[in-house]
């Protein structure tokens, strides 16, 4: 069973080989190597299209990593509801253990990523976590009064723009991780426990 497990393919895609690959990307995947000790296989199968990949890349690391008012742990609890809700395994996997890591408790970060109405999260917190789902499920619906709600709760209005744009590319990626048949490194599974 392991054995099948390892030669299990990460996506539907046939994937460059990566000496073929460009240099910058040769590197990018060198350090990640050097800094969590795999490539991501969402870098992976964006090797498909490089041209598309840069830019994605660019885009997701100012999100997560930018400067926000939002905490690297408020960031990732956005990126695993939007998952959940997106039945998105990849991403469910990858920023459950990013979760884990960020709030550095797994007990908690697991308890979000599988149901954050019932985590024991504060209302800020959870208020936050609604208003990426109802984004996520419902985005015609999203109203001033919501942007109203999150600001009585202490959000500025860049953190809430940043509630919605993680939320809108969480969205995004779970499409792209979906209809392309990605999966999780194996690797992420024993991640911060």
């Amino acid at each position: 069973m392991a054995e099948m497990i390892e030669q299990a393919r990460i996506c539907w895609f046939a994937i460059p080989d990566e000496a073929d690959l460009d240099e910058d990307l040769q590197k990018l995947f060198a350090k990640a190597r050097e800094k969590i000790g795999f490539v991501p296989n969402v870098f992976v199968v964006y090797t498909v299209r490089p041209a598309h990949f840069r830019p994605w890349f660019n885009h997701f690391r100012e999100l997560m990593q930018g400067d926000s008012d939002l905490s690297p742990a408020q960031r990732e609890m956005i990126s695993v509801v939007v998952s959940a809700e997106n039945h998105c395994l990849y991403c469910l996997v990858s920023h459950g253990a990013d979760l884990r890591a960020a709030l550095e408790d797994p007990i908690l970060g697991d308890r979000i990523t599988l149901d954050y109405r019932r985590a024991g999260l504060d209302e800020k917190n959870r208020a936050m976590l609604d208003y990426a789902v109802k984004i996520t499920n419902a985005p015609v619906t999203c109203g001033e009064a919501d942007i109203e709600h999150l600001r009585h709760l202490g959000f500025s209005d860049e953190a809430i723009f940043d509630i919605a744009e993680i939320a809108a590319m969480y969205n995004f990626t779970n499409r792209l991780a979906s209809a392309t048949g990605m999966m999780p490194n194996r690797e992420y599974h024993a991640l911060a426990r």
